[in-house]
């Protein structure tokens, strides 16, 4: 019985009352202000039956109206409702209220790409005073939570592991990390077989937007833009390809993939029978890297420059966090000798507004990074990097964000893709003592006086000002005062 006493007196430190997500609701008056208010948003499609057990758990330990599964309530609503209700009583002086908003921690559950979701929804609503970020790995790679000291394996469910889990996330320290925004301009003449994305193959994360033409609508070209963010990484290349046909494996045979570890075998599967392990055999030498697009990156100079892609690299890696394919990291620790002569400015960090960029050869290439000092192909360091594809190279190409994969149209005629990389801002992210991302206050306060601020670029040629403005996500929060008319 004190046992009990004791958990449901430890629940009340993350409980969050009715009232505060439903104006229509009666004040309710609670014992204890909770020191470590949570949010928790499930993706119940996730880890097998593993999502759907976690949000049974986590509802029953915490108020049920605090806990969301994300197949049946979008974040970006729950997120407004919450904030316009908060704002609203604390103007009419709720201390509860003032105090959650001051405290509030959200938590995520589900892979790399739901964790990106809501970190976009976050970045996009700007607030002022933005909650941090705790990530279940719930998906195949968990590089997210694996970074930040959350784990690469699947979580029990039981009330044990889920009351152990926001101990955790009680105990937890903020962290700055980097968020990266991609814009993805497609253009080709009337006719061309080069068809936009259909909305259920995009990433969570990328979202259709479109320009108002500057000239006669008559005389344009089709032209199609997205936009979106990542916080882990972009690829394109065999990696994403090998990535493309896992994901629509799933969506063909979901009772196959049941978890974790099968979800592992199966890829390892697909890898190599799409010719991941025998790419100069069964991979064309059109879809290498340096075939298909001309690769541009801007350093802190503010100069866009080329980087030159040796020819056997067929796909390549914008990073941002040292974990990539469940855990690996494809950077390494180059040597002072190496950082001198490749002209890289600092040792790898999470909030530096920098992009590692690195190419692999093939899964043989990939597997050096088992090896202790095993690494792939750097390439750069950049702020800003931008991809413009070659005309007639394929009909297509891969790509992924954050765990995400697509297989992106290319023009074959006179049309063109371009997709630009860009630094935009930080979101906060929660880090245990486990965390292996490093930032620049846990590395050298010093070198944060070289942090590239791409405000301040030499370049004024943006294309893409207008779409930079945000990710998509979400519309901004602003504060009306329309709460209290419901």
């Amino acid at each position: 019985m004190e046992k009990n006493a004791d958990g449901n007196n430890m629940m009340k430190e993350f409980y969050i009352p009715t009232y505060i997500f439903a104006p229509e609701s009666p004040v309710e008056h609670v014992s204890q202000i909770p020191t470590c208010p949570v949010i928790v948003f499930i993706n119940t499609k996730s880890g097998g039956l593993l999502g759907c057990n976690l949000i049974v758990t986590y509802r029953k330990l915490l108020n049920h109206a605090q806990v969301f599964d994300l197949l049946d309530e979008a974040p970006d609503k729950v997120l407004h409702k919450l904030y316009s209700n908060l704002e609203r009583l604390k103007h009419g002086g709720d201390t509860l209220a003032s105090e959650i908003y001051r405290r509030l921690r959200l938590i995520v559950a589900g892979g790399d790409g739901t964790a990106g979701w809501l970190l976009g929804i976050v970045s996009d609503l700007k607030l002022a005073h933005p909650p941090p970020v705790a990530t279940v790995p719930l998906g195949t790679g968990n590089n997210l939570p694996y970074s930040f000291g959350w784990g690469k394996r699947n979580p029990g469910t039981d009330q044990d592991s889920v009351v152990s889990f926001l101990q955790l996330v009680r105990e937890s320290r903020e962290m700055n990390i980097d968020s990266w925004h991609i814009v993805m301009s497609m253009e080709s003449p009337k006719g061309s077989p080069c068809d936009p994305i259909a909305p259920p193959d995009l990433p969570h994360s990328l979202h259709a937007f479109r320009r108002v033409p500057k000239t006669d609508p008559q005389d344009m070209e089709y032209s199609y833009t997205y936009r979106g963010g990542f916080w882990n990484y972009f690829s394109m290349g065999m990696d994403a390809q090998v990535s493309y046909a896992f994901h629509s494996e799933r969506k063909l045979h979901p009772e196959k993939f049941k978890n974790q570890l099968s979800n592992q075998k199966q890829y390892l599967k697909l890898a190599c029978t799409q010719g991941w392990f025998c790419a100069s055999l069964f991979h064309p030498m059109s879809r290498n890297i340096a075939c298909l697009a001309k690769v541009k990156i801007m350093k802190k100079s503010g100069k866009w420059e080329t980087l030159e892609i040796p020819q056997s690299i067929r796909s390549i890696v914008c990073l941002n966090l040292p974990s990539f394919s469940g855990g690996l990291n494809p950077w390494g620790t180059p040597s002072k000798r190496k950082q001198r002569k490749r002209d890289l400015v600092m040792p790898p960090l999470v909030d530096d507004g920098l992009l590692e960029i690195v190419g692999f050869k093939d899964a043989w290439h990939g597997l050096v990074l088992l090896s202790p000092k095993g690494h792939g192909t750097r390439l750069a360091q950049a702020h800003r990097v931008r991809f413009e594809f070659l005309r007639g190279a394929t009909d297509h190409a891969y790509m992924r964000m954050d765990g995400e994969p697509w297989k992106q149209p290319l023009p074959t005629d006179d049309g063109k893709v371009v997709v630009e990389i860009s630094n935009a801002g930080q979101v906060k992210m929660l880090a245990t003592k486990d965390c292996i991302a490093k930032g620049i206050h846990e590395s050298c306060p010093a070198i944060s006086t070289i942090h590239p601020d791409s405000s301040s670029s030499d370049d004024t040629d943006d294309d893409f000002e207008e779409e930079r403005r945000n990710f998509g996500a979400a519309l901004s929060f602003r504060y009306t005062g329309d709460v209290n008319k419901q």
